[in-house]
């Protein structure tokens, strides 16, 4: 039998560097694949997961590790670059084996795998070998005393629940809790749809509608679609609206009605005049809530208006100076004010001193031609958006002309993606 050389706990190694054998670095390690023996023993450990720089996620081999520690992870420097694409027989560590529900073989209850040790043994191969599990609800009044005590046993010693069992999701949020929401959504593409409902479901509202802000369109229409109907108001509402409208928009007509139904009415307004604008438009991109201030606002509040954690650097840009009411559509709308104007003047000025009145606004029917152009041309962010009566009714950012002209699956793209014609030239 083979003996064990060195062990190490999957847990400690997520977020570890890896490098190759000259010191450079390769990126992070996010996951850990195994392939299951059947009867035959423990899972056999075939590789890990490696975030590369761009945020694609690949395979390297366990042949390839030379060395693997609490501290770093060193492989040899031939490393195929190309994306992970998990096989129907492997099984992700972190994804699908951390949070899943366990029959202890003596009898004493069911617990929860929080932790999985892979050995490596003299053949040079790697194999799961413990479990660090928490007890749950147990059989015994005994048993019950012991509840949440966690223990580790062999992976012999504990019984796997069925795969299509509901599996939690508690240690998988945690761990990536700082992920960016578009990192979170990456990682949610990449797993089975059972296990991407189970995480979805674990998200708070609002960190569930930054991470579907985020990911493709078909994606978010399952999981929105895999929701008690009163929890996906609750996230649509938490979502941006230019996204939230573009979600409804891929939903059939009697499913968006009963969502918006059942929003908060201010929400769902804002929601619906969207969702009136064709595609293509300035005002089917628009965000319907920009910064708004009146001219006799200070340089002190508008600072205070654009440090909102929730505003995108885009939108923090420029504010939008407008007669009341400053809901959209405002009053009048009188111009706007960049951001740099705030730094180079004292708190107390006026921001009707510095607006710019030369920005001219793009209508609402303006194509996404025009608005791309007009971005382009004066190296802008955003661009305030106006009605037929010159009423401000929102504004259009960069990223909202990006995600519009990549194609629709971009974010399933590895390399560079085309943009799509525009019938012009921009700029």
């Amino acid at each position: 039998m083979s003996t064990n050389l060195s062990r190490v706990f999957v847990a400690r190694l997520l977020g570890l560097d890896v490098f190759d054998p000259l010191g450079d670095r390769l990126g992070r390690l996010r996951d850990v694949v195994v392939l299951s023996r059947g009867t035959r023993g423990a899972p056999h450990v075939v590789g890990i997961v490696v975030e590369v720089p761009g945020k694609k996620r690949v395979f390297v081999p366990m042949t390839r590790i030379t060395s693997i520690d609490q501290t770093q992870i060193i492989c040899t420097g031939l490393v195929n670059l190309r994306r992970f694409e998990q096989r129907g027989a492997e099984t992700l560590v972190v994804a699908e084996m951390f949070d899943r529900r366990v029959t202890l073989a003596d009898g004493s209850g069911d617990a929860t795998i929080e932790d999985i040790a892979m050995d490596k043994h003299r053949s040079g191969d790697w194999f799961v070998s413990k479990l660090f599990v928490r007890r749950g609800h147990s059989l015994s009044p005994l048993s019950r005393l012991r509840r949440n005590e966690t223990l580790i046993i062999n992976w012999a010693d504990a019984q796997q629940g069925a795969r299509t069992e509901p599996q939690a999701a508690t240690q998988f949020v945690a761990t990536h809790e700082d992920l960016k929401p578009a990192d979170f959504a990456e990682a949610l593409q990449e797993m089975s749809d059972k296990r991407r409902f189970e995480v979805a479901s674990e998200l708070q509202d609002e960190r569930l509608a930054d991470v579907l802000q985020e990911m493709r369109e078909g994606d978010q229409v399952e999981i929105l679609s895999a929701l008690d109907v009163n929890r996906a108001a609750d996230v649509l509402e938490e979502m941006d609206p230019d996204d939230a409208a573009d979600l409804l928009a891929e939903l059939p007509s009697a499913q968006a009605e009963e969502l918006l139904q059942l929003m908060e009415p201010e929400g769902a307004e804002d929601v619906r005049r969207l969702l009136e604008y064709d595609e293509d438009t300035a005002g089917g991109l628009m965000t319907p809530v920009p910064v708004i201030l009146p001219p006799e606002a200070t340089v002190a509040e508008a600072l205070a208006h654009v440090r909102r954690e929730e505003l995108s650097p885009a939108l923090a840009s420029s504010i939008f100076i407008a007669r009341p009411p400053l809901e959209t559509p405002t009053g009048r709308f009188l111009g706007v004010v960049h951001i740099q104007q705030l730094l180079r003047y004292p708190p107390p000025e006026p921001l009707g001193n510095l607006v710019d009145k030369t920005l001219e606004p793009v209508s609402d029917q303006a194509h996404i031609s025009e608005v791309a152009r007009t971005l382009a041309t004066y190296n802008l962010n955003s661009l305030p958006v106006v009605n037929s009566d010159g009423r401000l009714v929102g504004a259009v950012t960069v990223d909202d002309v990006l995600d519009h002209l990549l194609p629709d699956d971009w974010r399933a793209h590895e390399d560079d993606v085309p943009i799509r014609k525009l019938g012009g030239r921009i700029g």
